[in-house]
């Protein structure tokens, strides 16, 4: 469409810049940048990038059609009932599955480019009027501010970036779903969703002890179900992590 556009031009059409933009590109997902590196990552993201003799800017085209697996349940995540489906490794496709499920207008998704060498398209999935803005704000610098060369390995050097190398803590920081229906309800509570390119999973975060021994099946019982399936869950974590380890210092 946008080529059979270009073959109708005569001289004089495309005087500006400005009025090539609006009267010869048919086309909505387009960008002007004049960045040559900003260019060149747009090409090796696979972007198409169409520059024109006396314009001093480039149009940069979201034309990307990226191979991907098909999103079905996740095998660690299956529930009794709710959706079928999940995540996969495309980040734009994960962020289309939770806009699919927030049809809100204070739903924001942020994308963001993370690495020096690798430039890994990250994603600030969060609701506006909900979220907390200081937490916002500390993330989306850390993320910005970062020295990394590359993601190697995905979350794990994500979650490096956000919270620093931190051994001491032996809790989980974060909670990873790789469920689209488990991260949109996450975000309608006020938490934030990181998407990382190439990572079918999703980060979630801010977390506590009540959030990892959760599971999937717990949102769709009813209220008092659901609480009392994580009391039971949690109890039966500190029966396994104090009970047993004493039983058996004291069998000695």
């Amino acid at each position: 469409r946008i080529l059979a556009e270009f073959s109708f031009l005569k001289d004089g059409d495309a005087a500006s810049e400005k009025e090539f933009f609006e009267k010869h590109i048919p086309f909505g997902g387009v960008d002007s940048e004049n960045d040559d590196e900003m260019i060149v990552t747009a090409v090796l993201s696979g972007r198409t990038v169409l520059m024109i003799d006396g314009f001093e800017n480039a149009f940069i085209f979201e034309l990307r059609n990226y191979p991907q697996r098909d999103n079905a349940e996740p095998d660690r995540d299956k529930v009794l009932r709710g959706s079928r489906d999940g995540f996969t490794e495309t980040m734009l496709f994960n962020a289309a599955l939770i806009r699919r499920r927030i049809r809100d207008c204070d739903l924001s998704i942020e994308y963001q480019s993370i690495g020096t060498v690798s430039k890994t398209d990250v994603a600030l999935c969060y609701l506006s009027k909900k979220v907390d803005k200081t937490m916002l704000e500390d993330v989306r610098n850390k993320i910005k501010n970062s020295k990394i060369e590359a993601l190697t390995m995905s979350q794990e050097d994500m979650a490096n970036v956000i919270n620093g190398k931190q051994r001491w803590n032996p809790f989980p920081k974060f909670k990873f779903s790789e469920r689209p229906d488990t991260a949109a309800a996450a975000v309608l509570e006020g938490n934030i969703v990181i998407l990382v390119d190439g990572s079918p999973a999703a980060m979630i975060l801010p977390t506590t002890i009540f959030d990892i021994i959760e599971e999937a099946d717990d949102y769709y019982f009813p209220p008092v179900t659901g609480t009392y399936l994580r009391l039971t869950r949690l109890a039966a974590n500190i029966i396994a992590f104090i009970l047993t380890p004493l039983f058996l210092l004291l069998m000695q």
